[in-house]
């Protein structure tokens, strides 16, 4: 569980990271889970957006009652998956996740929600951990974001450089099985991976149900944008109760098929 102080960190910085860490089963497991789905999807070698229409065997990471308790201590006892993604930066040429905010991308009204940010490798500076702005979260607000069309990019939604400070920008450093969680409206990205060691990176996307995931939105983002249409994504309740009694939990028709 998280302490005073880690949920006081929390709402003051916009991440923590807690004490809890995987233990090395599970990072066994869920490289073995990688690289099958990369032997299947390829093109998948640095960003898998949606883990779970592709291969539905990475909800049970998700599942980690402790992951849940802590993720309940800040944004409430009734919790919904919404997403996963796998953020794979190879080794010698990985690619760069310009800054940005989550809530930049999501379909979710009103924006409240939690990222588990969990190393599968161990995360340096050398292999492009991630680097946030700490405290960016507090205007609860988006900022305004530039379309990229940089094939060297992770994500292709820029922060604007006028509305951040890169000398303010605190590394993430994270041995493997550690876990960072952060704020919806945080600043963060990072950079190229030209280090000899890979720096994999999964992440849960949970949001408390007094929210709605509003797939209306995904598809309009989607037509706007271009890019992946999240209107089909599966949503699941993990733990306690749909308070907005609007989202829909039906498992919806795998992208893979």
């Amino acid at each position: 569980m998280l302490s005073v102080e880690q949920i006081a960190e929390y709402h003051e910085k916009g991440y923590v990271i807690p004490d809890y860490r995987l233990s090395e089963e599970t990072l066994v497991a869920i490289r073995r889970d990688h690289d099958r789905l990369l032997a299947k999807f390829p093109d998948f070698r640095d960003n898998c957006p949606a883990l779970l229409s592709f291969d539905m065997a990475f909800l049970n990471y998700a599942r980690d009652e402790t992951i849940l308790d802590m993720a309940e201590q800040l944004i409430g006892p009734d919790i919904a998956l919404w997403n996963m993604s796998f953020f794979a930066k190879p080794a010698v040429n990985g690619k760069k996740t310009p800054f940005h905010q989550d809530g930049e991308y999501w379909p979710i009204r009103p924006l409240a929600t939690c990222t588990v940010w969990i190393a599968v490798d161990d995360a340096t500076v050398e292999n492009g951990c991630l680097r946030i702005i700490p405290g960016s979260h507090k205007p609860k607000r988006l900022m305004p974001h530039d379309q990229r069309n940089n094939p060297e990019f992770t994500l292709q939604q820029e922060l604007q450089a006028s509305e951040y400070n890169d000398d303010e920008a605190e590394n993430l450093v994270l041995k493997a099985g550690q876990m960072s969680f952060h704020d919806v409206y945080l600043a963060h990205g990072s950079e190229i991976n030209s280090s000899p060691n890979p720096r994999r990176g999964m992440t849960l996307r949970l949001m408390p149900t007094t929210s709605i995931y509003n797939r209306e939105v995904a598809k309009e983002m989607q037509r706007s944008r271009g890019g992946m249409d999240m209107s089909n994504h599966s949503l699941f309740l993990l733990r306690g109760a749909d308070l907005s009694a609007g989202n829909d939990f039906r498992v919806r028709t795998s992208l893979a098929s």
